[in-house]
């Protein structure tokens, strides 16, 4: 690596082991990592907002006529599994915090999805201390001391790690360069990779990653050059990296084989990130008509027309070029409280998985390791001993139009469902600013998937003024209304610091949902506000040019 990139500044308070993760040599790589690529990635974080700015002027999404050739040509396909990974039947979800990842470690899945983003409230001390834990964990070592001083060590056998850093819109403000906040997906990864890449690779499996919010063929490019750059920087063999790509913006499902083409030498396959899709839906067409007002959240199934569409085009071209299929998280929480509801639970988690399986799905996730077993009987119901279903080709004849029309759809909106995405996000961002990215509520694990959707949807149906079943147009008055009702509700008998949780969770939900323009994410405002540490926090009233600006979508002129 050249001497010529800057040095990075900790901005970072220090804790237990964090020089063995933030090095002097492995901050080098992450330098060096910004130094090729900080550029690239801020001209396409414009290009992301110009196109935002053509959706919403009127602009269709269409397949591309430019790469009409990729996709028309049969003859290429994607790299061959990596070693640990030609059994991805179930996989299991879950943050880095230590006892989390013990739990998946134990858990039986053959994937452990070890999560630094929707799952992960991005604090500094989550983030290094993950990346302590994933450290320990990619050399055998992970151990957790239980309350009665007994240790729990890492098993023999494991499920295969695989980690999803953050997406390319967020920056790490604790380390800096040249004064400049580096970007998070590059700290995340260089991290990580300088570590450990080595160290999997000696027990058998190797540096592997799921790449989050990618909306383009050309940020997949990006995610391959730097596969290549520091795969001959720490002198690995090319091709050893393997990512699986989430398609979970709408703009990436017209991009799929283009996708998959650009990263066919590192590429292990799709997966459905429905949630996370729903919401780019909403925020794609932020400032277009009535007709792509989603319902109710709970009122859209993967049985929705254009979600049956995004999933036979994910299948059909994976399997096209052979590479896996994955299937969204069962998001269920099977609590121990309810035997009955436990039961359902579980049952509902099986036939998901089984639908999954028949519909061509190759494996799927679970968020929940009481999961992990009815995940994989699920799949081997349908597949019996085979491991996956890539040979078996199902074409689709799946248009542009059945991607976003929402023909035959009630788009019937509800005041319990205005209800439902307040308490929801009100919930979960309370627990984020308190350091936890993963939430149990109403059975249901929550992260910063579905608060993005509880959250776009509240915008959409106020700038829309929608009508509610019920009769009365969802106003700012009525919303206001229902967040001062709701929070009523959550801080009853609640002590003074989860009372400030609320207060700062509302003040979130208010920039990010009930403004004029729609902010691309909440956790831009929301990491700024309440999880940096004290001396870059930003105050409140402060106005929002210290953000990050990309993924603002402003309305047309």
């Amino acid at each position: 690596m050249r001497d010529t990139y800057g040095s990075p500044k900790i901005r970072g308070a220090f804790g237990d082991r964090y020089d063995e993760i933030l090095t002097q040599d492995a901050l080098a790589f992450v330098s060096a990592l910004d130094g090729e690529f900080a550029g690239r990635r801020a001209e396409l974080l414009a290009r992301r907002r110009e196109r935002a700015r053509a959706i919403n002027a009127g602009e269709d999404l269409e397949f591309q006529a430019d790469t009409a050739p990729v996709r028309a040509d049969s003859s290429w396909q994607v790299a061959t599994p990596g070693p640990g990974l030609e059994d991805r039947r179930c996989e299991l979800i879950a943050p880095v915090y230590r006892n989390t990842a013990m739990h998946a470690l134990e858990s039986g899945a053959a994937v452990w999805v070890a999560d630094l983003e929707d799952a992960m409230a991005p604090s500094w001390s989550n983030l290094i201390q993950g990346q302590v834990t994933l450290y320990d964990a990619a050399r055998g070592e992970l151990n957790l001391r239980r309350e009665d001083g007994q240790v729990r060590r890492q098993p023999e056998h494991t499920p295969t790690m695989v980690l999803r850093p953050r997406g390319w819109h967020l920056c790490e403000k604790h380390i800096s360069i040249d004064g400049r906040p580096v970007s998070a997906t590059l700290v995340d990864f260089g991290l990580y990779f300088f570590h450990n890449a080595k160290a999997l690779i000696e027990r058998g499996a190797g540096p592997y990653f799921y790449l989050p919010k990618i909306e383009s063929h050309e940020e997949a490019r990006l995610w391959n050059d730097v596969f290549r750059f520091a795969q001959d920087a720490l002198g690995i063999p090319q091709g050893t990296v393997r990512a699986t790509v989430l398609i979970e913006t709408l703009t990436a499902a017209f991009e799929m084989d283009e996708i998959l083409y650009e990263l066919r030498e590192h590429c292990a396959g799709l997966a459905d990130g429905r949630w996370d899709y729903l919401f780019s839906y909403v925020r794609t067409f932020a400032h277009r008509g009535v007709e792509f007002v989603l319902p109710d959240r709970d009122h859209i199934t993967m049985a929705t027309p254009f979600l049956r569409a995004y999933v036979e085009l994910l299948v059909s071209t994976c399997h096209r070029r052979e590479a896996f299929a994955i299937a969204g998280p069962a998001a269920v929480n099977p609590t121990r409280q309810d035997e009955d509801a436990r039961v359902r639970a579980l049952a509902q988690v099986r036939s998901e998985k089984e639908r999954e399986a028949a519909e061509g799905f190759d494996g799927s996730w679970v968020a929940h390791p009481a999961l992990v077993e009815v995940c994989r009987s699920a799949y081997a119901a349908v597949l019996g001993t085979e491991h996956d279903q890539r040979d078996i080709q199902r074409p689709s004849r799946t248009t542009a139009r059945d991607l976003v029309s929402l023909v035959g759809i009630q788009q019937t909106i509800s005041l319990q469902g205005v209800r439902t995405n307040v308490s929801v996000a009100l919930q979960y961002l309370a627990s984020w600013i308190g350091g936890r990215g993963a939430v149990a509520i109403d059975n249901l694990m929550e992260d910063a998937a579905t608060v993005e959707m509880a959250r776009v949807q509240l915008w959409q149906w106020l700038f829309h003024n929608s009508q509610l079943a019920e009769g009365p147009q969802v106003t700012r008055e009525l919303l206001d209304r229902v967040v001062e009702e709701e929070l009523a509700i959550l801080t009853r008998g609640q002590n003074e610091e989860i009372v400030a949780r609320y207060d700062g969770a509302r003040e979130i939900l208010e920039r990010v949902a009930l403004q004029p323009h729609l902010p691309g994410f909440f956790t831009n405002y929301g990491y700024v506000r309440f999880l940096t540490e004290t001396s870059l926090r930003m105050q409140p009233g402060v106005d929002e040019a210290d953000l990050h600006q990309s993924e603002r979508v402003h309305a047309p002129a």
